[in-house]
């Protein structure tokens, strides 16, 4: 028997049998190649195709979330952020403000210097009604539809309502108690109504 300590025989292994003629090559070879009788897959093997496509879809739903809905978004955080500078600046300056929708975008009447008439973000966002007391005004009705931002520092109640033009059932609403910011609160809130 061959071995590796001094004056043992150099041969190590068996000499090489072609393939196919020992039965440790044919068991080899039978184990390689495909049994006729077992063709398909297996529960757990589709269980696991289906959970990974199921991801996959959850993935791709969320990626293709409406755009239209993330532009009116968008223009509503915008939108109060601007409502709130000019309440802001209407403090700091003593002067009444007022923000006015025009077609295409808004204007912030009364700044010193004024503001050039700012445009939306996406050119579907339009606003459907400006909310305040005491009267609830669209601004298709009427062209003075307004939000007063001050100078004083509690104001009445108002709110702007946004939409995607469209597409009617997208609203975004914007309203504040006068004391508060503006922030976004459901559509067809009652007035006066924030966000908690």
């Amino acid at each position: 028997m061959p071995t590796l300590a001094a004056g043992s025989p150099k041969t190590l292994h068996p000499p090489a049998v072609p393939w196919g003629r020992s039965a440790g090559a044919r068991r080899l070879a039978q184990h390689l190649l495909p049994r006729r009788g077992a063709q398909g897959f297996t529960l757990l093997e589709l269980l696991v195709v289906m959970a990974i496509i199921a991801i996959a879809s959850a993935g791709v739903a969320l990626t293709l979330r409406d755009s239209s809905a993330s532009n009116l978004e968008r223009d509503a955080q915008r939108l109060a952020a601007v409502l709130e500078s000019g309440r802001a600046q209407s403090r700091m300056q003593g002067t009444p403000v007022l923000w006015r929708a025009v077609p295409g975008g808004f204007v912030l009447e009364g700044l010193n210097p004024p503001l050039p008439p700012q445009t939306w973000l996406n050119a579907d966002t339009v606003v459907i009604a400006v909310l305040r007391k005491p009267e609830f005004t669209t601004p298709t009705n009427n062209a003075a539809a307004h939000l007063i931002l001050g100078p004083e520092p509690i104001l009445d109640a108002q709110a702007v309502v946004l939409a995607a033009r469209g597409k009617t059932e997208l609203r975004v609403q914007l309203s504040t108690d006068g004391l508060r910011p503006f922030t976004t609160v459901p559509p067809g809130s009652p007035l006066g109504m924030v966000a908690p």
